[in-house]
């Protein structure tokens, strides 16, 4: 299943299938009870980031909504109405979160978006990831909202995911020692004011991109489709337009900065859960440079359901489910073959590297990063739309769409 590479087709029942009711029923009961645990574990804060896990989990799965698709569809198709939603949403959240940052703190609450120095590391890191995920078939939202609504695929790119970051936490300091720019934040350089300007009007010029190219390509501009006709029962069972979807993700992810003190993110957790495996079976991770650092030394000596961004993670696998039962959709799939499987392998390797090395995923460094004003992100999103190129022209080695229409 491929981000905003479709919506999902409308489910004619009024209610969920007869198969769907156990999963559902799971699926909320693990929501509530993940909920109870966390606030009682940790705090009522950490019990709230599982929640809007939850909720971003639900927005990506009814809006299909992720960034592989949408590119790949861009490169093959010349359609670029994902991209669009995509600058959207991230406009929409810089609007708020930009000035959230350049804050400090709201309410004794420090405010830290997703800066990053901008080098060496990031480049290379975010090309690997954009082919990673093209092979892969999903970006780091992609990856847990589809393993959510039960596909095994992505369930084998995920396991791989988490071995790429792990090892990417081994090399990373090594490739930080490359040349590289300090962090760069557009609110601390320019101003609040102009840096939000100029993030709306370099999102502006992507979307205009996209439009012209498919309107000199088909003649016209690919639109939403319009609403079912059956009341508002779409909000529930779905599909939801991608702008729909888009909006509540970016009012999230500022929910995320306001409640965490942080954007929303996603592969740091792939890498903690990693390290903790890797710790159980005797490899001696705490003594690795990156591992060995107080912050990290802490998040590894942690119960994982005190790190915001793992709690997050589970939650966003659970909505997804939860969306995935109420369409009626879930459905969960053992066989894949040889080159798909082989591909997610492969995918879930790189993608976890790359993301460890460019300091996040499409979520982290770009989503969260442009939105934060982060310079970095803007260069995570060149660098990884190139690979991305490089992984679409590589799909048809493993009997996966490529450049070719489906």
């Amino acid at each position: 299943m491929s981000a905003v590479s479709a919506a999902p087709p409308a489910v004619a029942s009024p209610s969920p299938s007869r198969s769907d009711r156990a999963p559902l029923a799971v699926a909320a009961a693990m929501l509530v009870a993940g909920f109870a645990l966390i606030t009682w574990l940790v705090d009522l804060r950490q019990g709230a980031l599982f929640l809007i896990g939850g909720g971003l989990g639900v927005a990506l799965y009814h809006g299909s909504f992720g960034f592989t698709g949408g590119w790949r569809r861009m490169v093959v198709e010349k359609r670029g109405r994902g991209m669009r939603a995509q600058m959207l949403t991230i406009g929409v959240a810089a609007i708020a979160m930009i000035p959230l940052v350049a804050a400090g703190s709201i309410g004794g609450q420090p405010m830290v978006g997703a800066m990053a120095p901008v080098g060496v590391s990031v480049l290379l890191g975010a090309a690997i990831f954009g082919l990673g995920m093209q092979l892969g078939g999903g970006c780091g939202s992609g990856t847990l909202f589809t393993v959510g609504g039960g596909s095994s695929r992505m369930l084998v790119t995920l396991v791989f995911f988490i071995i790429g970051a792990l090892v990417g936490t081994a090399h990373l300091p090594f490739w930080l020692r490359q040349p590289s720019l300090p962090a760069v934040g557009l609110g601390g350089e320019i101003g609040v004011g102009p840096a939000v300007a100029v993030t709306i009007v370099g999102l502006g010029l992507v979307a205009l991109i996209t439009a012209l190219i498919e309107k000199r390509v088909h003649g016209n501009i690919e639109t939403e489709p319009a609403l079912p006709r059956d009341g508002w029962n779409w909000v529930i069972r779905g599909p939801w337009p991608l702008v729909g979807a888009g909006l509540v993700l970016a009012l999230l992810n500022i929910a995320t900065l306001l409640l965490a003190g942080h954007p929303w993110s996603i592969t740091y957790g792939f890498g903690l859960w990693g390290a903790k495996i890797a710790q159980a079976v005797g490899i001696d991770v705490a003594s690795w440079e990156f591992w060995a650092s107080p912050g990290q030394a802490r998040a590894l000596q942690s119960s994982v359901l005190a790190d915001t961004v793992s709690v997050m993670d589970f939650g966003l696998v659970l909505g997804a489910a939860l969306a995935a039962a109420v369409a009626g959709k879930f459905a969960p799939r053992a066989s894949i073959p040889l080159g798909s499987l082989l591909a997610a392998i492969i995918g879930g390797l790189l993608m976890g590297y790359g993301a460890r090395l460019s300091f996040g995923c499409n979520i982290g460094a770009l989503f969260s990063g442009i939105a934060t004003g982060s310079v970095h992100g803007w260069l995570w999103f060149a660098a990884a739309f190139a690979g991305s190129i490089a992984g679409i022209a590589l799909r048809p080695t493993f009997g996966l769409d490529g450049f070719t229409r489906k």
